[in-house]
């Protein structure tokens, strides 16, 4: 047995106490420019937590591991130790203090790391260790993310930079970093006094001399870096309710000296010198000018052999892609969104009604039109602004804001941003107060946050159940089917069954069972699918009187229709000869045989099994 694997068992529970720490860091909304970066890595090392829980409990023979298993543990807790670190290191970095080139290592030490912990996860030994099933999916979850982010960050990972950085130790790098962090802080609160933590801080993405040679990847890289941080002072008076009046004349004084920044003038470079427009498609020609691609394809399809800026003649057609010039002219598109989203969200703690107003509906508008948009509002710090305006007494504001918040949450980082806002409270609020529109996107919202089945309990214990229940049985049409989606997620866990016959959705199902219109037949059989195998709920369908109905359908439904009635049946039927005995006497078995030759093959399946049952009682 290697000797990196017993360290590692050794070692297991303070490992466990590092992702607390980091996830207690990064969770924290710290972390500065940083502060996505932290969160990210900080929420998948926590998903880890279960796979250290049963390597710790492994009773197999240790000694049946070979070296290169030892090996892909020892990464492992070089990784994990190495994030504790770097997310302090992010935690500790200042922009205006931090020395020169600080931003980028640290930056750079993020690439690093995913890259490494997707690597260590990738060669786990799962089999060896006998990790359950259920563990490994979470896992490969948590690989799938690093995977997604690993490419999102580009060529630089096969660059010589990176493969150097990979093969040294993190731990130095880290230290040196948080060492001139902590020593270049001193040195400024002693030679200032003290460290001003006014206004947002402006930066110049473009240089304001004619050339755009001045204009760098650089300045963007740190202007992109700092989207997240402008709007929190403003998060924290919402929140706390403390009077915001000096901090809104100072935010409105701000915003008025950063106008010039937030519209970047827009290089030179970035033209094509054929339409003089900016480039989406650049490609590089053979003397080494760049176009944009429509044109200069056209140039040369008219005859064309002469580079059109130098005319000297093209001694190729080859059309190379510009990748690090499209790369940059994306980050000026979207720095300038992070400039118009920034302000939305500044708008949005606004003492003035209407400015409110004005703001949230834009952030309706704008999350509803594209993932990209739903990714840079959330990081701008607008989902605690807008959780705080669930409970305003404006109904337009109301409307927008949980509209907002249903947009935002089909991101799935969000809905980790929205449940750490503490949304559920406000948004259930919504869903037994509101108007009926509210209502229904309440509804809808706690169905996409239930998406996530961490969030099932939470939602559960919220009180959230009886409200979507009575939206269910009273409400509009729309509003019945979001809350059916919302009751059925919810009822996945088998906590929610017990709390979903309390509130009385049984008598609402059988309800819509037999409703003559037959609009939300399908919606009740698939909650009642789902409830069936619960006890409580088992006795509380037989004794509404359910069987009756559900035989009905056996004989008249549509076939998916049948298929769900065999199936309930046949949950209310097994280990119990009382239902067995009455779904007999109610003419069950003819609807059933039917079912046998001529259902869907989930329907012959059921409808077969619960024959059997029926034969077996009267043997």
């Amino acid at each position: 047995m290697a000797g990196g694997y017993a360290t590692v068992i050794s070692g297991v529970h303070s490992l466990l106490g590092l992702i607390q720490d980091i996830n207690r860091v990064s969770s924290t909304g710290f972390g500065g420019p940083f502060k996505k970066d932290c969160s990210d890595l900080g929420r998948r090392i926590a998903l880890l937590s279960h796979l250290l829980e049963e390597v710790r409990d492994f009773k197999g023979d240790l000694r049946s591991l070979d070296q290169s298993d030892s090996s892909c543990l020892s990464d492992l807790t070089v990784v994990i130790k190495a994030s504790k670190r770097l997310v302090f290191a992010a935690d500790d970095f200042d922009p205006k203090i931090s020395p020169e080139g600080a931003a980028k290592k640290i930056a750079f030490q993020f690439q690093c790391l995913t890259w490494k912990l997707e690597r260590a996860l990738t060669n786990f030994p799962y089999d060896q260790l006998e990790i359950s099933e259920e563990v490994k999916e979470q896992v490969d979850l948590v690989r799938g993310q690093l995977r997604r982010a690993t490419e999102r960050y580009g060529d630089s990972l096969t660059s010589n930079r990176l493969s150097r950085a990979l093969s040294q130790p993190l731990d130095k790098e880290l230290d040196t970093l948080q060492a001139q962090n902590r020593l270049i802080g001193s040195l400024h609160v002693e030679s200032t006094g003290s460290i001003n933590h006014g206004g947002s801080e402006k930066v110049d993405i473009v240089s304001t001399t004619n050339s755009s040679k001045d204009y760098g990847s650089d300045q963007m890289i740190h202007r992109l870096e700092r989207r997240g941080s402008s709007s929190a002072s403003s998060d924290i008076c919402v929140l706390n309710n403390v009077d915001t009046t000096q901090t809104e004349n100072s935010s409105e004084k701000n915003s008025e000296e950063n106008t010039k920044t937030s519209s970047p003038v827009i290089p030179d470079d970035f033209l094509c010198p054929i339409s003089l427009e900016v480039m989406r498609d650049p490609v590089i020609v053979a003397t080494g000018q760049t176009y944009e691609r429509s044109y200069i394809q056209r140039w040369i399809d008219c005859g064309n052999t002469k580079c059109p800026k130098t005319q000297q003649k093209l001694q190729n057609l080859t059309l190379t892609p510009n990748y690090v010039l499209r790369s940059l002219i994306t980050q000026c598109d979207v720095s300038r969104e992070i400039a118009a989203i920034e302000s939305l969200v500044r708008k949005l703690s606004s003492r003035s009604i209407e400015d409110r107003r004005a703001a949230v509906s834009e952030i309706r508008s704008l999350s509803k039109r594209s993932t990209e948009n739903r990714i840079l509002i959330g990081e701008a710090g607008a989902i605690p602004i807008l959780v705080s305006l669930l409970t305003s007494d404006d109904g337009i504001t109301q409307k927008n804001s949980i509209t907002s918040i249903l947009n935002l949450s089909i991101y799935e980082h969000n809905k980790g941003l929205i449940m750490l806002a503490g949304a559920i409270p406000s948004i259930v609020q919504v869903l037994r107060a509101g108007s009926m529109e509210t209502k229904e996107n309440a509804a809808a919202t706690l169905f996409s946050l239930s998406l996530a089945d961490e969030n099932k309990i939470i939602i559960g214990a919220s009180g959230a159940i009886p409200a979507l229940v009575l939206l269910f049985q009273n409400g509009s049409s729309r509003g019945k089917k979001d809350a059916a989606a919302a009751l059925f997620n919810l009822c996945i866990y088998q906590g929610n069954k017990g709390r979903a016959v309390r509130a009385g959705i049984i008598a609402a199902l059988l309800k819509m069972l037999t409703d003559t219109s037959g609009c939300m037949v399908d919606e009740a059989l698939t909650i009642l699918s789902v409830l069936a195998s619960h006890q409580e709920a088992k006795a509380a369908i037989v004794q509404a009187s359910t069987i009756p109905a559900l035989i009905d359908l056996l004989r008249t439904g549509l076939p998916r229709n049948k298929e769900h009635a065999a199936a309930i049946l046949l949950s209310l039927c097994k280990r119990d000869t009382w239902n067995l005995a009455c779904i007999s006497r109610l003419g069950a078995v003819i609807p059933l045989t039917e079912l046998v030759k001529s259902g869907t093959e989930r329907a012959k399946r059921k409808a077969t099994s619960l024959l059997e049952h029926l034969r077996a009682q009267q043997l």
